[in-house]
């Protein structure tokens, strides 16, 4: 009746990984050689993994990732370009602690997005917060916003993001507003938060996709400055699959 009761305390406590890993030393009897600070230990490890379990698993949700992706599973056999000791070293997430960018570009179909969403997830393993977006849809929102007043709320929300990926940026021409609006986002994240851009354009083609000389010079800046460039080349991934 006790132990009953102490279960339900800790579940009302919100202490729910304590509450399970109790249970399972009442239904096992190998604990029985452990001493209370040796079983007692283990309980507050559960109760810590258990909390940072359902954090990620926040993270993970509010990052609303493209693929669910990890540099574990990414193919280095496949030719695409991708320096294996490179990559790797991205899963420590160094590059979101000294605000680094990483910019990715190649070909339709290699597996650019699978990368982005991949490295943000190395980053959102690590406790960084992430956020991604698809260049097209980004533009799209932010000028409805600039519409009806919420524009400074998305450049903020946008801003929070400890890892920020814009995929699929250069599919077309930026137009109207899209050059000062990318200058915007990434003004408030320069030095301070880490951007991952995807494009099927070669990194110095991007001068002439954003437009205004004065604007792309800025862009470019922000972009470039401490910033990793994978280059990836090779046969459409989708292509090998079909």
């Amino acid at each position: 009746m006790l132990n009953n009761q102490t279960m339900t305390t800790l579940t009302d406590l919100g202490l729910k990984g304590m509450a399970d890993a109790f249970r399972e030393q009442l239904e096992s009897v190998q604990y029985l050689e452990l001493s209370f600070e040796e079983r007692f230990a283990m309980l507050v490890d559960r109760e810590a993994m258990d909390r940072e379990a359902r954090r990620l698993a926040t993270r993970l949700r509010a990052a609303k990732l493209r693929h669910q992706a990890s540099i574990e599973d990414l193919d280095f056999h496949t030719p695409r370009g991708l320096e294996r000791s490179m990559i790797m070293g991205f899963s420590s997430s160094h590059w979101v602690d000294a605000h680094q960018n990483i910019l990715v570009t190649g070909p339709t179909g290699i597996g650019k997005s699978y990368l982005g969403c991949a490295l943000a997830y190395a980053g959102i393993r690590s406790g960084h917060s992430a956020l991604y977006r698809r260049a097209p849809a980004l533009f799209a929102d932010l000028a409805i916003a600039r519409g009806d007043g919420r524009y400074l709320k998305v450049l903020q929300s946008l801003s929070r993001a400890e890892i920020l990926v814009i995929d699929d940026f250069g599919l077309t021409p930026l137009t109207g507003s899209e050059p000062s609006d990318l200058l915007e986002v990434l003004e408030d994240r320069s030095e301070r938060k880490s951007t991952i851009v995807t494009s099927q354009l070669p990194v110095d083609s991007w001068h002439e996709a954003l437009g205004d000389p004065t604007l792309s010079d800025a862009v470019l800046d922000r972009l470039l400055c401490n910033a990793h460039i994978i280059q990836m080349n090779g046969t459409s991934m989708r292509t090998k699959k079909s």
